[in-house]
Order: structure tokens, then sequence, then C-alpha cells
């Protein structure tokens, strides 16, 4: 099926997915103070290892991890990027999608599908791609600076397009492994994407075969979207939108939500049974004051917490969280929240040995190159 297809033609039943965010200690820069592991221990492949651990056993339908070449502006520094953590985790995680943050400024798309597509293959199915902009690295790159909305935009549409004919150029049946004969692969059934853009060209075709789900789970940011007149929303399986208060939040749900799954991203800082959220969180600002909330931001008790998932999930079809604190939000967020919301029927967990696709509720899409589909 083309990426150009109705929306509706790729969604499968309605449910309500839950997400999280797990880079980091957590969304507040003064996180890592408040972490059980030392500054040393938080990016460590064991810290990575236990919070989606403990996130699949929560129930979550996937993990997000945010990642930028770029060093962040405060906390510890020097991670190992998001395509290689949510690799190192695959294989031992049986439901949890795996949606890494890869730019599409200035890294090579046949690279970044080429990466997708492997995490695909060793998590079973469960990769998605948090499709991000990074225009401020061009010179840790070498390259020439996007100054303008419009390359930004270009350079985001066309990695998208790009990814998704590399994972279309090999059929689903390519691979032969026909020992007798001695053939491995049907060549008819690998194909060129010819593709010529403004800055890069790719002839293809991938060198891995086609991914498990047909095609890796793309994410995109509303923002990118509702401004590209040429809708990447239709090259984005899930658009991730916000707004200064749910009203905002729901309003820019129906925007996209014709052509893309909408998720609402939601800054959460929880009552422990030790302290009150708000004290929690004026804590953590005297330390370092972040930015106003550019997110939608819930602080109180996990009922009250509850209630808004359940009003949100009328209008989107799931939400990512984004703990203050991983180490101190995550466990209330599982003892809590999630098991209300399994119980009340919003939302539900993963099946294990499907893939993200059919756990979001999305169709496995056809080769746009098989000549049936031609």
């Amino acid at each position: 099926m083309a990426s150009t297809a109705r929306f509706d033609d790729r969604r499968t039943m309605s449910r309500f997915a839950l997400g999280i965010e797990l880079d980091g200690a957590g969304y507040h820069p003064a996180a890592w103070r408040r972490s059980r592991e030392d500054p040393d221990r938080l990016l460590s492949a064991r810290t990575l290892q236990a919070r989606v651990s403990a996130a699949e056993n929560a129930g979550f339908t996937l993990a997000t991890f945010d990642d930028s070449i770029l060093p962040p502006a405060t906390g510890p520094a020097g991670r190992i990027d998001a395509p290689t953590r949510a690799s190192f985790v695959a294989a031992t995680t049986s439901t949890l999608g795996l949606v890494p943050a890869v730019a599409t400024t200035y890294a090579e798309p046949f690279h970044t599908a080429s990466a997708l597509a492997t995490l695909d293959y060793s998590s079973r199915g469960r990769a998605g791609w948090l499709a991000t902009v990074d225009p401020g690295a061009a010179a840790t790159w070498g390259r020439r600076p996007r100054t303008s909305t419009s390359e930004i935009l270009r350079e985001h549409r066309d990695s998208i397009e790009v990814a998704r004919r590399l994972w279309d150029s090999w059929e689903d049946d390519a691979v032969i492994r026909d020992w007798t004969s001695g053939r491995f692969l049907d060549r008819d059934k690998l194909h060129y994407i010819d593709f010529e853009g403004e800055t890069f060209s790719v002839k293809g075709p991938s060198i891995v075969p086609r991914p498990p789900q047909g095609q890796v789970v793309v994410f995109s940011d509303s923002a990118t979207v509702l401004a590209d007149d040429h809708s990447p929303a239709a090259r984005s399986d899930v658009v991730l939108v916000t707004g200064a208060d749910p009203d905002a939040a729901t309003a820019a749900a129906a925007h996209v939500r014709e052509t893309a799954l909408v998720f609402v991203d939601l800054q959460v800082v929880l009552d422990t049974p030790a302290r009150a959220a708000a004290d929690r969180l004026a804590e953590l600002d005297e330390h370092c004051a972040p930015e106003p909330p550019a997110r939608l931001h819930f602080s109180g008790s996990p009922a009250d917490l509850v209630d808004l998932l359940a009003q949100l999930s009328r209008h989107a079809d799931g939400v990512r969280l984004h703990p203050a604190v991983i180490d101190d939000d995550l466990p209330i967020l599982a003892r809590a929240v999630l098991p209300a919301l399994l119980r009340a029927g919003i939302a539900h967990r993963p099946v294990p040995g499907s893939t993200l696709r059919a756990n979001l509720g999305l169709t496995r899409p056809a080769n746009r190159y098989a000549k049936e589909f031609q």
C-alpha cells in the first residue's frame, strides 16, 4: 500500500496506547539529582535495561528514546545513540515497542533506514522511528546549516520518503534460501528506488531485507506536520501533539487524526507516598528551573492522572508520558495508574508475539514495488 493511502485503510481497530519516554533521568533538567543511580551510572546499560523492563512489566505499549548528536544542556552527557540503546534491549523484551529518535536533518537516510530495519528484526517486529529535526547540529556533521523552515521540512519529508521506499525495495519473498540450487535471492524482487532530492539522491536497494512489519512505524511531531504544505502526516503513522491544557491538546489532535494516529505528549509529576507532587517539583526547580512547559503538563495524584488519561482517550489514540524523574514516577505509574486504566478497559496490555503495528491497530502495508500492487 502506498504511503499516500487514506489512513482509515491502515487502521484495524480503536485502542488507547500508552507510551513512555525513557531517555536520561527524566524530563526535568534536575532529574539526575533525584535518580537512584550515581551520575556515572545513569547512562549505563544496566540502568537502561532496568527501566525498560519496568516499563514493559507495567504494561506500556511502547517506549521512546530521545536523542541528539549534540550534548544536553544540563545533566550527564555522553550517551550512546538511541538506535543502539533500543537494539541493546530488543532481545530482552517481548511486548514493548522500541522507538528511538533519529533526526532527519543531516543524517544519511540510507543509514537510518538500514539501522531501523535491523532493529525491527532484532525486536521481532516492534520497532518504531521517532523522526525528529536537529537543525543546530550542522557543524557536528560538517554540513551546511539548514536555516529556513522550508529546508528543514523538506529534509524531514524526503528522509521519511526515502526510508519508506528503501523498506519496500525488497519484496517480502525476495529471500529464497534454496540450498540445493544455490539461489538465495530473487533479483527480480529487489528494486532500485531512484530517489532524487534537492540535497541527496538514493538509488538503493536497501542492504537489509524488508522489515518484519513491512515498514517501521514512523512517529512525527505535530509542529513538523502542521507546518508542511506537503503534509508529512501522510507519511507518518503516528503524530505527537500537545497543548497548554487538555482542550488545546484535543484541538490539536483533531487537525491530524484523519491522516494518522494521534498521541498526546504529557509531562507528569506524581504524588508519591512520601511527598506531594507540588513539593517534588518545587525542589527540582530550586536546582534548575526548566523552560516553560513545551508539553501538556500534569502534577498531582495518580487518581487524577487516570481521570485525565480517560478524558484524552476519547480524543486521541494514545499518550506518551514524560516522567519528571523516571526513578520516582515510573513505579507510581506501574502500581497506581496503568492498573486502573487496564481494569477500566481504557488501555490494553500489548499482546505477546504481536508487532508494534498490530498493537497500535495498524495493518501491515503492502509493498509498493510488488507487481500485484502496482
